[in-house]
């Protein structure tokens, strides 16, 4: 590595650094209903879609009527997005006249992007008509992310609480949430990338002629404002087939930037605003630099991994196989590392490409459960998940009963915390277990061998994380995966959604006891050092057996000179 590559690394994160407390001060006051930057400019907005849509904002939500709520916005949004697949033939803003998606792959996509998974099996650019790209992806782009912070709040609500049911009204929340916050957001993310050539139009695609002479096809559309929202909601659904690796989605050196740090600004600054929520800013902290070092760790693992000398290869070190010229090794790694510990699944570089240690890695940040970060909201409350596992576990040691901020644990609490933790490890080893021995499955390996169990395994642990991303050697548009794929995205949202919910309800029931001197502290370096452990763990626990299959087989392989 390069003077260069450590200035990229260091200035990503500074700033990262320094916006997270701004950030993270206005995402509470959002959700605390305080006067805020944008209540003046944007309050019109919120007031006008209350009326039209007859909610009473003040109206309080125990944790059922909050689920239900939830749950219902979801399934219509389902049932939208798959409609409007369905009939995009039939409907305007279809310049290219695509035919209508088959009802197994619109299925999928329609579960994907209302679970905030932004799994694609398909081609953007040929496949999906303007008027579906727009009124059905990016509108959930926005309400997918608007859910996730919503629960947030509401679990908040239910830490901070004391004997009082209300979670706060899911209506106001995702109002809230979609006005105030990534709708200015993203407006931003959209100008500045447009200044930088992000394609934003809605004219048939260009046909050229090339150097050679040959017909080419240049596809066009609304671009940016999809790849703004796609990068602060951590959706990740690419516009085009190629992601973010595509010039039109990502031009330059300034836009993969402004792009990187989207993917991870609101989910980090959501941290902050946990604290300041419930007056306890040592807690968010504590959590944040928890966050921190499983990120650290991944990315470290990820960067030797790829500037070591490959002997398949005949490299010295900076393997450029798969990665996009543009931007060159580091600036790929970095992507890789920060849109799996969120649930972005954006990408830059193709995962299938990464050494397999840099692969593994990838795909361990996102069956750790998307906890380090996460998506905007459900990486908080995923995380606060493991907090609560951390400190059961730690009540035993030391022979106590187990509380957090004040509040005792008792074993309901920990049958839904095994619950949010054991579904999703369930979908990926169980979804990934009938994948491996069906031949239609099987058939749509890229790759046999070590590399090819990582692509069954990497499909499975992206759909259950609500990451997203692929590595890219699987063709997952058939029947077999669109199904199965759909019923893993499904149960690793709602599986952690409702759980959380219910987590919240009854810990917003219960009294809060002042601390003693028995009480075990969760904002030291000790309790850091102790969650970090539990979420490694946990992980490792669950899936090194598969991982000792898949890449580090490869890894061993790659060292000897050998491929499958």
């Amino acid at each position: 590595m390069h003077a260069n590559d450590w200035m990229q690394i260091v200035l990503y994160f500074g700033a990262l650094v320094a916006l997270t407390p701004l950030l993270g001060g206005y995402i509470a006051k959002v959700y605390e209903g305080q006067a805020h930057l944008m209540s003046k400019p944007l309050g019109w907005l919120e007031r006008l879609t209350y009326k039209a849509s007859g909610v009473n904002a003040t109206e309080g939500m125990n944790w059922k009527r909050y689920c239900a709520a939830v749950l219902w916005f979801n399934g219509a949004g389902l049932l939208v997005v798959f409609a409007l697949q369905m009939l995009q033939d039939k409907l305007p803003f279809n310049p290219q006249a695509f035919p209508a998606v088959s009802w197994h792959s619109a299925l999928n996509t329609a579960a994907s992007f209302i679970t905030n998974t932004n799994w694609q099996g398909y081609s953007g650019e040929s496949t999906m008509a303007y008027l579906t790209q727009l009124l059905g992806l990016t509108v959930q782009n926005f309400l997918s992310a608007a859910t996730g912070l919503a629960v947030m709040a509401a679990f908040i609500r239910g830490l901070r609480n004391r004997q009082d049911p209300n979670l706060g009204n899911f209506w106001a929340d995702l109002t809230r949430g979609t006005v105030h916050l990534l709708l200015p957001l993203s407006l931003l993310l959209a100008v500045a990338l447009t200044s930088q050539g992000v394609v934003q139009n809605l004219r048939a695609y260009d046909k050229i002629k090339t150097v050679e002479g040959a017909d080419q096809v240049l596809a066009q559309g609304p671009a940016a404002s999809q790849v703004a929202i796609k990068q602060l909601g951590t959706n990740g659904g690419g516009f085009f087939n190629a992601n973010s690796a595509h010039p039109y989605e990502n031009s330059t050196p300034l836009s993969n930037f402004l792009e990187n740090l989207a993917l991870l600004i609101i989910a980090s600054s959501c941290v902050w605003a946990f604290g300041i929520m419930i007056g306890k800013r040592k807690e968010a902290i504590a959590l944040w630099a928890g966050m921190a070092v499983l990120c650290a760790l991944g990315l470290g693992v990820a960067l030797y991994a790829e500037y070591s000398p490959n002997p398949v290869f005949h490299t010295p070190g900076g393997i450029m196989e798969g990665k996009e010229l543009r931007f060159g090794t580091t600036p790929s790694v970095l992507w890789a590392e920060t849109t799996t510990i969120t649930s972005t699944g954006a990408v830059n570089c193709m995962h299938s490409s990464l050494s397999p240690l840099a692969g593994m890695v990838a795909m361990l940040n996102i069956m750790l459960g998307e906890v380090i970060f996460g998506g905007v909201g459900c990486g908080l409350y995923g995380m606060l998940i493991f907090v609560l596992l951390t400190v059961f576990m730690a009540g035993l040691m030391v022979g106590r009963t187990p509380e957090y901020l004040g509040k005792k644990l008792v074993s309901r609490d920990i049958q839904w915390v095994v619950a949010a933790i054991l579904l999703p490890n369930a979908c990926i080893k169980i979804g990934a277990a009938i994948a491996a021995v069906t031949p239609a499955a099987l058939s749509s390996l890229g790759n046999a061998g070590p590399h090819g169990l990582s692509e069954i395994l990497y499909a499975y642990a992206s759909c259950a994380g609500n990451n997203g991303s692929a590595f890219a050697g699987l063709n997952a548009n058939t029947l077999f995966y669109n199904l199965t794929l759909t019923v893993t995205m499904l149960i690793g949202r709602f599986g952690v959604l409702v759980p959380a919910l219910a987590i919240a309800g009854g810990m917003a029931m219960k009294k809060t006891a002042p601390p003693s001197s028995g009480t075990f502290a969760t904002d030291t370096p000790l309790f850091v050092a102790l969650l970090v452990s539990v979420v490694i763990i946990v992980g490792v626990l669950a899936f090194m057996p598969a991982l000792c299959l898949g890449p580090l087989v490869e890894h061993f392989l790659m060292l000897a000179g050998r491929t499958f």
